[in-house]
């Protein structure tokens, strides 16, 4: 849908005394702002959409002589920036009209205008968990902190940081471009740390919220430094729940699933993967009883792409880029069912799996894959993890992981830190959201 600039009325509310006579003026006091002009675009405005597509986001762009920040009162809070730009996406379902104050600064002098917008919001009835992290602290009746280096040393993957609960590894921020909002921001970077050349951040929602199926799960990020091999990302799922007859469950016995897993060694696609077991083998870790089918996402095409699996390589990318994920935010999630999975990245389903043999091929005992067209995309398909009755992994809640890490061993899939390599590199969280589907 084309998206129209909507260009509103303003009039002045406030205009502050701007300290021009020419005693101040010659005592160096900063001149005044002035000439403040705000425009305002409404994603998805059209004549059948007058209010907006649903999406309630908005565009603001402000213009002002000798203005060094501006301030945006908007829906209670109050955003300050030095940029001149501003994205915001208002919640409250149905159509409302709102009033945002603007004010242009230059030291202690300012000047103020005000904007009238009328937004439509989709009813989202199906929202049962979010976090939109505006508050510039991490909510710990949501999250926890996951410190150290994982069971292993290596958090089975080989690599080479420790994660901490400091704020130079987790923390937030204000006025990243295109964000509703604040973010959570998870920085990896090259540093000498107790035991570890490198250190990140991880945090998880462990008895905190767990989902299973029937439940949309998706986030909103951007991995902004992370642009060369051995530099990644990953917003993922680890299981909750159990069998009664035991203490806790193994991996992958339990399932993994990763939603979103970037690296910079593949910085043109995204992979949605299921992991799991052939065998119970009593609950017992076995090197080979590892299973996984995953699907490559195409930020160019928005579905799979070609050849399926992209492979190594392209790196890093330029910033003028926009084919690459590193280049802005996209919306990575996946729609949760009773018999399958279906990712996807800004609404695009690129990979569905079925949970039982016969879901997507016939039944044959064989886990499969292939790419097929669906409504004219490129969509990975794949079958089956269901492999054994003592454990059914992706029938159960699990709970959410935001990490980023540092290197890897040869076979895993970001691969081992390359000397270009860049720190510190921080990725950008915008949001976390579950629906009711």
């Amino acid at each position: 849908m084309m998206k129209q600039v909507l260009y509103i009325g303003i009039f002045i509310l406030l205009l502050a005394c701007s300290g021009s006579d020419s005693a101040e003026t010659e005592m160096g006091m900063p001149s005044p702002p002035s000439n403040l002009n705000v425009t305002v675009e409404i994603v998805g405005l059209s004549d059948e959409n007058p209010n907006g597509n649903g999406e309630g986001r908005v565009n603001f762009m402000f213009q002002a002589t000798n203005a060094s920040l501006f301030k945006v009162h908007i829906e209670g809070k109050v955003e300050e920036l030095t940029s001149n730009t501003l994205s915001h996406t208002f919640s409250k379902e149905g159509t409302h009209s709102y009033t945002i104050i603007v004010s242009a600064y230059n030291g202690g002098q300012f000047v103020s205008k005000t904007v009238n917008v009328t937004v439509y919001v989709e009813e989202r009835s199906g929202l049962v968990w979010s976090d939109e992290f505006n508050d510039g602290s991490l909510d710990l009746s949501k999250w926890n902190y996951e410190t150290g280096t994982g069971i292993n040393g290596d958090w089975g993957t080989g690599q080479l940081d420790r994660a901490t609960d400091r704020k130079e590894n987790v923390s937030f921020a204000n006025g990243i471009v295109d964000a509703d909002g604040g973010c959570l921001v998870i920085t990896t970077r090259k540093e000498t740390y107790q035991d570890r050349d490198y250190t990140s951040g991880r945090i998880n929602t462990k008895d905190k919220g767990a989902w299973g199926p029937g439940h949309r799960i998706v986030a909103r990020v951007f991995p902004e430094g992370v642009n060369h091999q051995g530099q990644g990302f990953a917003f993922w799922l680890m299981p909750q729940e159990k069998p009664v007859t035991v203490d806790d469950i193994m991996w992958p016995q339990g399932g993994e699933v990763d939603i979103m897993e970037y690296v910079g060694s593949i910085p043109y696609h995204n992979l949605g993967t299921v992991h799991y077991a052939w065998e119970w083998q009593n609950n017992e870790y076995q090197e080979w009883n590892h299973g996984h089918l995953g699907g490559y996402y195409s930020y160019e095409t928005q579905q799979t792409p070609v050849p399926e699996e992209p492979g190594y390589g392209g790196f890093p990318p330029l910033e003028s880029d926009r084919n690459a994920g590193s280049a802005g935010f996209h919306e990575y999630g996946l729609d949760w069912y009773d018999d399958r999975i279906e990712f996807f990245v800004d609404g695009h389903v690129y990979h569905i799996h079925y949970l039982n043999d016969g879901g997507g091929f016939v039944v044959d005992g064989q886990d499969q894959k292939m790419v097929t067209q669906i409504d004219g995309r490129r969509v990975t398909v794949s079958e089956y993890s269901n492999h054994f009755d003592e454990w059914h992994p992706f029938e159960h809640r699990m709970f959410v992981i935001l990490s980023a890490g540092v290197g890897g061993s040869d076979h895993t899939y970001g691969g081992p830190i390359v000397p270009e390599a860049q720190f510190p590199t921080s990725v950008y969280i915008d949001w976390v959201r579950v629906y009711r589907l």
